[in-house]
């Protein structure tokens, strides 16, 4: 099944096929900056994603050649009245959290450049595939500005010292940095990066998806917890998952020497 619609005018296009969301910010002569309404409809996709018991993971892309985001529409973003401009970039950070509490693998797509709000896109995702030419930054200190609101991304992605030496600089850092910094999963030709993303997505896609949304979220819930409270957490958790039909589909196909056969209903 193929679904396509636009979601802002034709600035943001979310499309569903074979199991898999795709979300592609579609500004392409603007590096694919993200305005306000492109944010809130990535927001309202990211439900929709999530509510679908077809979509077993999502993919976040930029159109064009030259970026994947280039962050935030500053000519866009600013002016108007302030509480306004104040509650709205609190859009972000909300983005960020729906990312996290998705509930179902994200892929970040990355080709050129990703600065700035954009990089804190591509780093709230699970995985990362970055072309050989990806370019991540951090250039709001540059501009007299700092980049508070993807500092969480940055920090869970990488050693905090190295995310705070990159948002002082505001230095640029290529795919093999990214790659050994740890915030990029893998680093493929830009040629093969479209091929490189489907195959994470099937793959991920066609894992067990109960066992995946609760042990996905148990991750980011428990990210920021204290070890012991984090165990006891993860401890019942355990018995969920254990008691659950996936483990039992899934033992008794290993017992059987068969595929796993999951059964894919809307989120309860």
């Amino acid at each position: 099944m193929s679904v396509a619609r636009d979601a802002v005018g034709d600035e943001l296009v979310y499309e569903v096929e074979s199991g898999v969301a795709r979300l592609t910010l579609n500004r392409p002569a603007q590096r694919n900056a993200m305005t306000w309404e492109m944010v809130e409809a990535m927001r309202e996709c990211l439900v929709e994603a999530r509510a679908d018991p077809g979509v077993g993971a999502v993919v976040l892309q930029g159109a064009g050649e030259r970026a994947f985001c280039s962050g935030a529409d500053l000519g866009g973003m600013a002016g108007g009245d302030p509480d306004a401009l104040h509650a709205a970039r609190g859009q972000l950070a909300a983005l960020f959290e729906d990312l996290w509490a998705l509930g179902k693998p994200t892929i970040a797509a990355v080709h050129g450049y990703a600065l700035a709000g954009g990089m804190g896109l591509a780093l709230s995702c699970d995985v990362v595939i970055a072309a050989d030419n990806a370019v991540f930054g951090t250039p709001e200190i540059d501009v007299g500005l700092w980049p508070f609101m993807i500092t969480v991304p940055l920090i869970r992605s990488m050693p905090p010292k190295r995310a705070l030496e990159l948002m002082m600089t505001g230095r640029r850092v290529n795919a093999a940095e990214a790659f050994s910094l740890g915030f990029v999963t893998e680093v493929v030709p830009a040629a093969d990066l479209e091929a490189s993303v489907a195959r994470w997505a099937t793959a991920l896609a066609s894992k067990p998806p109960e066992a995946m949304r609760i042990g996905r979220t148990s991750f980011y819930e428990t990210l920021d917890l204290a070890a012991g409270d984090a165990l006891a957490r993860l401890h019942g958790l355990l018995g969920v998952v254990a008691d659950g039909e996936e483990a039992a589909e899934g033992i008794a196909a290993f017992s059987e020497k068969r595929p796993p056969r999951w059964r894919r209903t809307t989120e309860g």
